[in-house]
């Protein structure tokens, strides 16, 4: 009950006023109908066994799979901004990010920009002139997030972003994202780790078998 009675307080905090993104019957061929809302500085964990539905969710919030349902960004309504717009607005980091270019450099329009976000996620200068082929899974992925906060999101979509992390790493990554969540990023984070969810979200999200619910969990965390 204690749990409950905290989990509604800390809601009530972060929406006090109008949320950043706000999703209402969110759907897919597979995933079913989804409502939930998300502030500005908050972070909301999603968790679920494997093939639930969680990367489908992210991808439908994104716009990049066929859905229906409302979403709205700042009150805007998904349907009246472009593709390209939203998903610059509206980041999304999936567990295998995509690379088009041979080497890291090519992959960032500002590289004097993005070095310091680069530099926090633990890689030296040099980075820039690596080969894509050079970089294991776990560098992919943190490049992949410095390029997805160059552009400075309001909303960032994370899909097990620390999974192949070293522990350094994982505290590199999540000590960035809370610095963002204190400048308003708000973060959408499918993670299987429990402690991290426990660090880095405000709230829980639970799917399974398609189905999306909103749970209290045993713990809250008052600030990022």
């Amino acid at each position: 009950m204690a749990a409950m009675v905290r989990n509604e307080a800390v809601r009530a905090a972060f929406q006090a006023d109008a949320p950043t993104l706000q999703v209402r019957n969110l759907r897919t061929s597979i995933l079913k109908a989804a409502s939930f809302s998300l502030s500005a500085g908050e972070a909301l964990a999603v968790r679920g066994p494997s093939g639930a539905g969680k990367t489908l969710l992210l991808r439908a919030v994104a716009d990049l799979d066929p859905n229906e349902g409302l979403v709205t960004l700042d009150g805007r309504d998904r349907s009246t901004i472009s593709g390209p717009e939203w998903r610059r607005l509206v980041g999304y980091v999936p567990a295998e990010p995509g690379w088009w270019a041979d080497t890291v450099g090519e992959h960032f329009g500002e590289w004097t920009a993005a070095l310091a976000l680069i530099n926090d996620l633990g890689f030296p200068d040099d980075v820039k002139a690596w080969p894509i082929t050079r970089l294991s899974t776990g560098e992919r992925l943190r490049l992949a997030l410095a390029r997805a906060l160059m552009v400075r999101p309001k909303v960032l979509l994370l899909d097990e972003t620390t999974a192949a992390l070293d522990v350094a790493a994982v505290a590199a990554v999540e000590s960035l994202i809370n610095a963002r969540m204190r400048t308003g990023l708000a973060v959408l984070w499918v993670t299987h780790d429990v402690g991290q969810a426990r660090r880095v979200a405000h709230r829980l999200l639970v799917v399974e078998a398609g189905q999306v619910r909103e749970e209290a969990p045993e713990w809250t965390v008052i600030s990022p």
